[in-house]
């Protein structure tokens, strides 16, 4: 029996996302006036911090933009973008068969916790996680290397008794900073080319195969 503890990413590793990240990301856009590119080139910022998501979109520094985009982007999803995702196909049975055989099980996203625990809470997966991690709505641990620092302190966990499961480049790095190994999984939001170059200790093409990696690791 393992004696690990397991964290998940949520948007392209739990939950598909796309059309209330996409739908929000560019209702923002319009109320600034802004110029909005299509909605595959807004599904590639799935995953990373949405501060960091409007100062690429909006070519910008200026926090007091950056901030309004996300202020706007909100608006509209704890309206409704919320609840415009979905579970992917396999990961009900993956999430029960990884904890009958590990200590626990976390979520660690960049979508802020408040709204985090909501999405978990609605798609039905919050009985299989001892707790939610995010970022707090003013910025804070919206680096994910910080955010796992803070999970691990939190539950009193070792890096090295921790795994990281994963569909973009900032969870593999984030993991690494803390100690942690890591599994990059490739039916989300980052491409097999930038999950191998992050380097994960293994890559899983489909939820069922995560079982067996985890066991390999």
């Amino acid at each position: 029996m393992s004696t690990n503890a397991v964290v998940f990413d949520l948007d392209g590793t739990l939950t598909d996302p796309r059309p209330g990240i996409v739908g929000c990301i560019k209702y923002a856009l319009e109320r600034l006036a802004k110029p909005c590119p299509g909605d595959d080139v807004l599904a590639s910022f799935i995953g990373p911090p949405l501060r960091a998501t409007f100062a690429t979109l909006l070519d910008t520094s200026d926090t007091g933009l950056i901030e309004e985009a996300v202020a706007r982007y909100r608006e509209q999803y704890k309206c409704s973008g919320i609840y415009e995702t979905r579970v992917y196909d396999g990961i009900h049975g993956m999430l029960e068969c990884v904890q009958t055989s590990s200590t626990a099980l976390f979520v660690a996203t960049s979508k802020p916790a408040v709204y985090a625990a909501r999405v978990v809470e609605h798609c039905g997966l919050a009985g299989h996680f001892s707790g939610v991690f995010g970022p707090e709505l003013d910025g804070r641990f919206d680096d994910k290397a910080k955010l796992l620092r803070h999970l691990l302190t939190t539950v009193n966990l070792d890096g090295e008794d921790a795994i990281m499961v994963g569909d973009r480049a900032v969870d593999i790095l984030a993991a690494k900073a803390n100690r942690m190994r890591s599994i990059g999984v490739l039916w989300g939001y980052g491409s097999q080319s930038e999950l191998r170059d992050a380097a994960p200790d293994r890559l899983c093409a489909t939820p069922i195969e995560v079982v067996s990696c985890l066991e390999a690791i």
